[in-house]
């Protein structure tokens, strides 16, 4: 009856996290109210015990790049760095549920990466090997198994794109990105971690060398440690700290059909069709892309987007061919110079970022805010980020995971 009740009527649900007054003065604040934000406010307080905490967002919580990606899950990259670094969130993803007592509808379905030609094939064996020495399952498998897993697909050799064969990797599959989002922000809440929504920075106050404060259109914040966890708009809170960052900001779209029985068990990516479509517990298809092949800030869909899509859709599964999409979205990622992202230290005492997440930040959003509330609390960098550094690209150690990253979201 209780259940029934709740159902009905939601006047005496309690929030899931509370308002709280601006501090004047927080130990740490964290800009950015996505999953990494959140993730690094969770395990700040409830690893480290460090809870004098507020997480920033000028929107509401989840309302960025959180809350605009296709929550593909998946940990078979290409440099033996991102393949731990990525397997490490997966296996936090495995337990979330548990650990924040919400439920995150993780779909463990396994995923597929289409290889079109002998040059994919052979990076496809590449990171299979990769994948395998760090103890990821990943093989690669042929057209045959391919259509076992995924009736639908046309495997046949009279197509433009002839399917040869595919990295399959079974622990890959799918999340509920604003399930994420909303058990880390109750988690963080538990542990009185102030979450304030539309709460903008407008400036980051720093002396010799060192942060002292963060200026709000809420009132100023006395601290000694910022984090700057956001995507699309990282390059301009690192700015405001006088910390420059090899990032370009480009537009990311995407795209739902009406919901239908479900049929795709896998999530299926082809990096030469530059295209992926996942199916959701609800039965829309979602489709994605690579990201638009200029720089920019918008976040408006294109026609030209959805012709592309459905043109290379329709190469892989002729029969989608009547299915209507019901709407599309674009995001904005942020892209370094070798498609790895940028963690840890800067060179302003107290300043730490969390940056350059192109289109893969959701899948790390667990191992990057554990590490990130490690990096705090000890005042060291972790090993499984430090190939992550800034400094890396002055010195010439590039993470490169083009091959991996790519549309493989």
């Amino acid at each position: 009856m209780s259940l029934l009740r709740h159902g009905l009527f939601h006047d005496d649900w309690p929030p899931a996290w509370r308002a709280h007054p601006l501090r004047r003065t927080y130990d740490v604040v964290i800009i950015g109210g996505g999953v990494h934000g959140l993730a690094t406010a969770y395990y700040l307080a409830s690893r480290h015990g460090i809870r004098n905490v507020a997480v920033l967002d000028k929107g509401y919580i989840g309302g960025g790049g959180s809350g605009r990606n296709t929550a593909i899950i998946r940990s078979n990259y290409l440099t033996p760095e991102g393949v731990r670094f990525y397997d490490r969130s997966l296996k936090l993803y495995e337990t979330l549920a548990a650990d924040l007592n919400f439920n995150v509808m993780f779909s463990q379905r396994g995923h597929l990466t289409l290889a079109h030609n002998d040059s994919s094939l052979r990076t496809m064996r590449w990171r299979a090997e990769v994948n395998k020495l760090q103890g990821v399952n990943s093989e690669v498998i042929g057209p045959d198994e391919i259509k076992k897993l995924v009736p639908y697909m046309d495997v046949s050799e009279n197509v433009r794109y002839p399917i040869l064969g595919a990295l399959y990797h079974p622990p890959g599959g799918i999340i509920r990105h604003d399930a994420v989002v909303w058990g880390y922000a109750r988690g963080a809440d538990a542990y009185d971690v102030h979450i304030h929504q539309n709460t903008e920075v407008l400036g980051i106050e720093v002396v010799n060398g060192r942060v002292q404060g963060v200026e709000t259109n809420q009132g100023r914040i006395a601290t000694g440690t910022v984090v700057n966890c956001t995507a699309g708009w990282s390059t301009l809170i690192s700015d405001m700290a006088g910390v420059s960052m090899p990032i370009q900001t480009f537009p990311l779209q995407a795209a739902v059909t009406e919901p239908v029985k479900p049929f795709l068990d896998t999530v299926v990516v082809s990096g030469t069709l530059h295209v992926y479509v996942s199916q959701t517990d609800r039965g829309e298809l979602v489709f994605g892309a690579s990201v638009d092949p200029f720089a920019s800030y918008s976040m408006r869909g294109s026609l030209e987007f959805v012709e592309g899509l459905a043109g290379h859709v329709l190469e892989l599964m002729p029969s989608l061919a009547k299915m209507r999409l019901l709407r599309q979205w674009a995001g904005l990622c942020d892209m370094t110079p070798d498609f790895s992202p940028i963690m840890g230290f800067t060179p302003v005492e107290g300043f730490l970022v969390d940056v350059g997440w192109g289109t893969y930040g959701f899948k790390a959003g667990p191992v990057a805010g554990e590490a990130m509330a490690e990096c705090i609390a000890t005042g060291r960098t972790p090993d499984i980020i430090a190939a992550f550094g800034l400094d890396r690209f002055t010195e010439g150690r590039l993470v490169g995971e083009k091959g991996a990253a790519a549309v493989g979201h």
